[in-house]
């Protein structure tokens, strides 16, 4: 019997092998596709489906490519021939929510925006907040240890989850770490599973760390500047001043002004960048303040509003980027992080890559923390290697900077090549080791992360 008829009698309806379904799970948001079909996607509803899919992939040595939105920007969660996608999607539930310890249990396939929608009646909030908050899953944001506007003062997704169920290779079921804010029993495998990319395990179910709702008000600026790395600056001044913004947003000449296109607003004047920063809680009117006036000193040309749903519409335009860099054509859409103080140096960087290989790199950062996102725009599914070597440089640049490959995004399948050069060997080495511990017949998520691709 086929691996594909097993898991058909075993599950029954939720295995697809329609041609469509198929195909979409070829690719993801980065704009890259495996060079085929996967065998069949199980939709699983419960862990018990999780558990019997694994059990079944390891009596078949079949590969596994765990999945839930598809949204991902580094190709984790393509899947190709002779592979199975096992889709946590459908497993969307919110299983318990406690105000009184802070912090919810979850299923994988929750939308990040809809946990908060729900978590709002109860006056609490996930942190985290990716760009793709409404259509990312929580699972997916585990996964990758995905990022967002507000890591400037919340922090990432790392710092807000305290467990994992997760079901291993052979269909075993594990669950790591603790409701408690405390604990350090044992080694930190929670933290371990955090951004490892469907490569060691498949995330069931989590328990997140939550907040109370902020009280006070949310103000929102912009800040125009006649080159970029005169905004870069304008952000490591804030920084230097001491006032923590909750947002802190950079967005260069070539990107805002195609976002502006985009959106069909007016086009911005010619080599402007934009630093979109937002304040919030009891002191959000005094650091706007304080915060408008470090950026006039820098040089910017400040706009501020107290309102909330105007500073909504201004961070529109940061959240649209990624769809106004896809409408140019397809992307690969990169995620160095540097340390903060080497923002306008990464910049630099940045400028002399564009000139030595004759590319348009439109670039945006989360300028609180240093992570940058160039992106590289090509017509065609293959990357032309004139791409490829420019990538190669901004990488170099980054870790000569004293940064890394990827701040949030991930390895994935288009950054394997560079892993063991910043992990070097021996560290490189203990992690390959490390993953066949969780799966020693390599059938989770093969040629992602470890391997050369």
């Amino acid at each position: 019997m086929t691996v594909v008829a097993a898991l058909r009698d075993s599950l029954g309806d939720i295995v697809d092998v329609a041609a469509d379904s198929l195909e979409a799970a070829r690719s993801d948001r980065s704009g890259h596709r495996s060079p085929g079909r996967p065998l069949a996607i199980v939709h699983a509803e419960s862990i018990a489906h999780v558990q019997q899919t694994m059990r079944l992939a390891t009596e078949h040595r079949t590969p596994v490519v765990v999945r839930g939105a598809g949204t991902g920007l580094a190709g984790a969660a393509n899947a190709g021939p002779g592979e199975i996608v096992l889709s946590t999607a459908r497993m969307n539930r919110v299983l318990e929510i406690r105000p009184d310890d802070l912090i919810a249990v979850v299923e994988p396939g929750i939308l990040n925006s809809d946990l908060n929608a729900l978590l709002a009646e109860s006056g609490l909030w996930w942190p985290p907040d990716p760009a793709s908050r409404d259509i990312s899953t929580v699972g997916g944001n585990i996964s990758t240890g995905a990022g967002g506007l507000l890591c400037a003062k919340y922090g990432v997704v790392r710092d807000w989850v305290l467990a994992i169920d997760l079901v291993l290779a052979d269909g075993r079921l594990l669950r790591l770490g603790h409701r408690s804010v405390k604990g350090v029993t044992g080694l930190d495998l929670t933290s371990l599973v955090i951004g490892s990319e469907g490569t060691l395990g498949v995330v069931v179910g989590a328990t997140l760390k939550l907040r109370r709702v902020v009280e006070g008000e949310t103000c929102t600026l912009t800040a125009l500047f006649s080159s970029v790395r005169a905004a870069a600056m304008g952000s490591a001044a804030i920084t230097a001043s001491g006032v923590q913004p909750a947002i802190m947003e950079l967005i260069d000449a070539a990107g805002l002004a195609a976002v502006h296109a985009y959106l069909s607003l007016p086009a911005p004047p010619p080599a402007t960048s934009q630093l979109t920063i937002q304040t919030d809680g009891p002191t959000a009117r005094s650091d706007a303040d304080r915060i408008a006036q470090v950026l006039r000193t820098a040089g910017g040309e400040v706009s501020l509003t107290y309102d909330r749903a105007e500073g909504e519409r201004l961070l529109a335009i940061r959240r649209s980027m990624h769809g106004a860099f896809a409408s140019l054509g397809t992307t690969l859409i990169e995620d160095v992080s540097v340390p903060r103080s080497a923002l306008p140096a990464m910049y630099d960087e940045i400028a002399r890559i564009e000139e030595q290989y004759g590319l348009i790199i439109p670039s945006v950062a989360h300028a609180g923390d240093g992570n940058l996102h160039p992106n590289f725009v090509f017509e065609g599914e293959e990357v032309p290697d004139i791409v490829w070597a420019a990538a190669d440089d901004l990488f170099r640049s980054a870790i000569r900077l004293g940064g890394t490959l990827t701040g949030e995004h991930g390895i994935g399948m288009l950054k394997s090549r560079w892993l063991s050069e910043e992990l070097g060997e021996d560290q490189w080495e203990i992690q390959r080791q490390i993953k066949r511990v969780f799966d020693p017949l390599g059938i989770l998520n093969p040629g992602k992360v470890f391997d050369h691709a």
